[in-house]
């Protein structure tokens, strides 16, 4: 019997040694690991969230970027409990060093800066590989109009990093079967107009083109008033908010300034007082967790259907 364990032991540690070397794209990058990190360190909430439905919690040296942004919640606060929060916003390269990481799951503007300190090029020499949020790839070069696909990617290419894959492919399909659900009755026929409004009073910061509100918008069955501005997440005017008259204006959560101060914001301003939206108080929260990608986004969809719905 110890034999047969002995012979069941080593053929198994010899089908997860053939599992590697694999290679992901990240953005413009081939990527490739000969093992699993074993000292990860994921950036913003969001893409911490996504390590931990892939149970990968054993694989982390900690996180960063999230209590600087005061976008952690009771549930993600529940998750997290047992990883240290090694940097309040974004990481330091003596940070990572100084926690021994591996492997940084980050993305442009989501822990890392094009030019900056921490980059995939900065971190290479130190035996630090990186992997990049896909939608975040807008910002080094070009890439597809954002999609649901974009979340869908990110998890499978981490269950491929950590050798978890299968778990990856099961969590996407349980994904996409629930927003089949969410959204069947949708029609798409006549997309109301959206707005997403994030911050800013000056001058709104919003979702464009490649950022992922757009693509949770449209699976809902609106449009992104936005969409045509070529960029993932930037600061536009406020005058073509208005000249485009959104129906509903979606709300990301997160911050000082709360969802209800926001829309407090908007009422109160005479400008804006003859957008649809605004008249007829159509408003729907997202919390910042569910506006980025990430597992929640199936939730965000669900949320702006029925909200879309004047539920």
């Amino acid at each position: 019997m110890r034999l047969k364990l002995a012979v069941a032991a080593f053929l198994l540690s010899t089908v997860a040694a053939a599992a590697y070397p694999v290679t992901v794209k990240s953005c413009n990058r081939d990527v490739t690991f000969e093992a699993a990190p074993k000292r990860a360190i994921s950036n913003d909430v969001n893409l911490t969230e996504m390590m931990l439905v892939l149970g990968l919690t054993d694989r982390m040296a900690g996180y960063t970027g999230v209590s600087g942004w005061k976008t952690l919640d009771p549930e993600m606060r529940e998750g997290v409990k047992e990883l240290p929060e090694l940097a309040e916003k974004y990481p330091t390269k003596e940070v990572l060093l100084g926690a021994e990481a591996d492997f940084f799951f980050a993305g442009w503007n989501y822990g890392m800066k094009v030019g900056g300190e921490v980059t995939p090029e900065t971190l290479a020499p130190f035996g630090i590989q990186v992997y990049e949020l896909t939608e975040s790839c807008i910002h080094i070069g070009p890439k597809e109009k954002i999609s649901m696909g974009d979340m869908y990617n990110d998890l499978i290419n981490l269950g491929r990093i950590f050798g978890v894959e299968d778990k990856a492919k099961a969590l996407v399909a349980g994904y996409e079967a629930r927003l089949a659900e969410a959204t069947a009755k949708v029609d798409k026929s006549n997309p109301l107009r959206v707005f997403v409004y994030d911050s800013g009073e000056d001058t709104p910061f919003t979702s464009g083109r490649y950022a992922m509100p757009t693509a949770l918008i449209e699976a809902a069955g609106g449009k992104n008033i936005m969409d045509d501005l070529d960029k993932s997440w930037a600061t536009v005017a406020w005058e073509p908010v208005v000249d485009r008259n959104p129906e509903v204006i979606v709300i990301v959560n997160y911050g000082k300034v709360t969802a209800e101060q926001k829309i407090a914001f908007l009422k109160a301003n005479p400008a804006f007082a003859n957008v649809d939206a605004v008249k007829n108080d159509r408003f729907v929260v997202l919390e910042y967790v569910e506006a980025t990608p990430g597992p929640r986004n199936i939730r965000a969809v669900e949320k702006l259907v029925d909200g879309f719905a004047g539920k």
